[in-house]
């Protein structure tokens, strides 16, 4: 072996994991480049050698579907009663009896600040002039969710009792969280029909499994003595468990009955997409498409409403032992009915008061002066920011800078001088001994180039395994090269790349914005008082609501649909990058007080690496976040998978829709494992 190759080698050798990993994918890319005018299909995978499996997908699930069919609209017809019985009882009762309930729950929880909470709440949406609408969505919820807990209870204490189903349940609730819920509506539809038994169905799916992973987690964390305990004292099983270790794991299930709760809120516009009936998601819908974006946000914000109220009453439930004294619950129930007694005769219907239909019109005429004095600077803002950013980052800039746009056409030699800077780049960095973020650097300035809608199969597969195999090892790497392999085999890879150009871009506008925004609220407390009923908010506006600001400004557009995914998907990324940042421990910041170190520093040396495990869980969260929002941003103007998603529906094509809700999930889950085990290494460095 000569000089040359022994030190090539031992060059190789010293290379960490990250480093070679980078260097294959650089290696990949690099060579489907330089094979594209002799090998096409190595960037296009050919249409001759894609596989039918959408076909296959419908054909298989329609003869399961139909063999299932009358059981499952049996079980419908059952479902209707509940939901009637609901219905009933939440229209039939007086709408101050109504208030005065839900204002004595208030109190009891949480005094007089949570009593304020459910009466002002509950007046909004009675001034708003939908409260048939309301108490309709009510009765959706209060059918749902009992069938959520039921469900996904059992399913937790299943896992919890049978180790042998956890894994499996485990990875049946990961792709019951990350296939879009619009994917798995179609099949729905087909066995339940149309109508609102078929949303109270959707919403309980959706609902079960974060009950499920609460109940799991409560019977895990139960402490070793206790279980002892219960085993010494002589009883079965099952009086062991729902005798000792359910009450033990209550704390942490009743946070499962509010994000149960909180779940099924979030479905009810998608519920009235297939349930049809009149409540208050069909509303939102109904002014959306009439372009009544002021009637639009009034609904949504009635849901808001709600979801606020739910969420802060659930979660008292959940976490606070404190109650208030009961006999002024039993007050304010008195004197909502002495009320109602009272003046019986003289209560209004309460639809019949809309007392904020001046606001939404007040709302549509102020967008309307808005948007037509500001026409042209929304729009070279929107303009702008697709040109120079978006269309770029989809298509390459060889496709994307073009005379109408950048003033002159993107040539090849513009092509190698690029890669030539990077390439300088990247050796300096090398020598400076950062090979892996060298060849980082270069591998992004040829995505950047190139575009991700447009980059090679090969090169993605490789990316994505060099990227598993270094956050997990061998396992990841293999799981998702094949994952990724039925994707493209099922001719859906054109649509999952524009999917993930778009989450990506999301993605990282949040990581950006959303971990500096959590930097601010972590070194300034005022800033955190002022963010942090912001994130709230957020957090418990369902999906559908986003678009409406972003229709009201922006109109129908890839933009918008952007601009809704990170409104959605920043909130995690923020509460997480804080908390991280907030709670290192004292005798680290101690430590490094003592030996000088300034505020930056301590910043940068000691709080930023101790917080990276929570910062990538922040992360974590977006990207997942980020997908769930992609098919609901379908309606306002994206392409991809969650626009075949939306397109099954409207056909109910159950093979297309299925597939495409399947490539979704892949794609979430893969980066989902990607992250975790980046996490999982950086608290295993910190010993955590």
């Amino acid at each position: 072996m000569s000089a040359a190759e022994t030190s090539v080698t031992a060059r190789l050798e010293s290379m960490n994991a990250g480093a070679k990993a980078a260097l294959l994918t650089l290696i990949v890319g690099a060579t489907c480049l330089m094979l594209e005018p002799f090998a096409p299909w190595l960037i296009k995978w050919p249409a001759a050698w894609v596989l039918p499996a959408t076909d296959w997908v419908g054909d298989g699930l329609s003869w399961v579907l139909e063999a299932v069919k009358p059981f499952a609209r049996a079980c419908s017809d059952i479902l209707s009663y509940p939901m009637d019985w609901a219905n009933v009882a939440l229209n039939g009762t007086p709408w101050p009896i109504v208030i005065g309930i839900v204002t004595a729950a208030g109190w009891y929880l949480g005094g007089l600040p949570m009593a304020a909470l459910g009466f002002l709440g509950l007046s909004f949406v009675l001034s708003s002039g939908y409260w048939f609408q309301s108490m309709n969505t009510l009765a959706l919820v209060a059918v749902s969710v009992p069938l959520a807990i039921t469900l996904g209870g059992t399913l937790g204490i299943l896992a919890n009792e049978i180790p042998r189903i956890k894994s499996a349940l485990q990875t049946v609730l990961d792709v019951m969280q990350t296939v879009p819920t619009f994917a798995y509506l179609t099949p729905i539809l087909v066995l339940f029909g149309f109508g609102p038994v078929v949303g109270l169905i959707a919403s309980a799916i959706y609902a079960a499994p974060p009950m499920a992973r609460n109940v799991l987690l409560g019977l895990e964390r139960i402490e070793p003595e206790i279980k002892e305990a219960a085993i010494m004292s002589g009883g079965t099983r099952l009086q062991q468990l729902f005798q000792i270790e359910i009450p033990s794991a209550s704390t942490q299930i009743m946070v499962g009955v509010n994000q149960c709760l909180m779940a099924a809120l979030s479905m009810v516009i998608i519920a009235a997409v297939i349930g049809g009936f009149d409540d208050i998601g069909w509303e939102v819908l109904l002014t959306m498409r009439k372009a009544q974006f002021g009637q639009a946000l009034l609904a949504g914000l009635v849901i808001v409403a709600f979801a606020i109220i739910i969420d802060r009453m659930s979660g008292a439930l959940a976490t606070e032992r404190k109650r208030y004294a009961p006999f002024v619950s039993w007050v304010i129930l008195g004197v909502s009915v002495l009320f109602t007694v009272l003046l019986w005769k003289y209560l209004p219907n309460p639809n019949d008061l809309r007392f904020l239909d001046p606001v939404a019109e007040t709302v549509d005429q102020g967008l309307s002066t808005f948007t037509v004095a500001n026409g042209a600077s929304l729009d070279s803002f929107k303009n702008n920011a697709m040109f120079y950013g978006l269309l770029p980052l989809r298509i390459g800039l060889d496709n994307a800078v073009l005379p109408f746009t950048w003033g002159f056409s993107w040539t090849a030699a513009m092509s190698g001088w690029l890669f030539a800077g990077a390439g300088v780049v990247g050796l300096l960095l090398a020598w400076r001994g950062h090979v892996t973020a060298g060849l980082i650097l270069v591998i992004l300035t040829g995505i950047l180039e190139t575009g991700i809608a447009e980059l090679p199969w090969p090169f993605v597969l490789c990316a994505v395994a060099a990227l598993g195999w270094v956050a997990s090892g061998r396992k990841l790497a293999l799981v998702s090269v094949l994952l990724l392999a039925t994707i493209l085999l099922a001719g859906l890879w054109e649509r999952s790349l524009l999917s993930l150009y778009l989450s990506g871009a999301a993605v990282f506008a949040c990581a950006l914005f959303g971990g500096l925004i959590g930097l601010l609220c972590a070194v300034s407390p005022m800033a955190w008082r002022v963010m942090r009923p912001v994130c709230d908010m957020l957090q418990t506006i369902p999906l559908f609501v986003f678009l409406i600001p972003v229709l009201m400004v922006f109109q129908i557009g890839e933009f918008s649909a952007f601009l809704a995914i990170c409104a959605y998907a920043i909130v995690p990324m923020i509460r997480y990058t804080r908390h991280g940042l907030i709670n290192t421990p004292d005798e680290m910041i101690e430590s490094a007080i003592s030996s000088g170190a300034t505020e930056w520093q301590i910043l940068r040396d000691i709080r930023a690496p101790y917080a990276a495990p929570s910062i990538l869980l922040g992360l974590n969260q977006t990207i997942l976040y980020a997908f769930a929002m992609l098919v609901i941003a379908a309606l306002i103007g994206t392409t991809g998978l969650g626009q075949s998603i939306y397109l099954a529906l409207g056909k109910a094509d159950v093979g297309l829709g299925i597939s495409a809700g399947a490539a979704m999930a892949i794609l979430a889950m893969i980066a989902d494992r990607i992250v975790q085990g980046f996490a999982e290494e950086r608290r295993q460095v910190l010993g955590l």
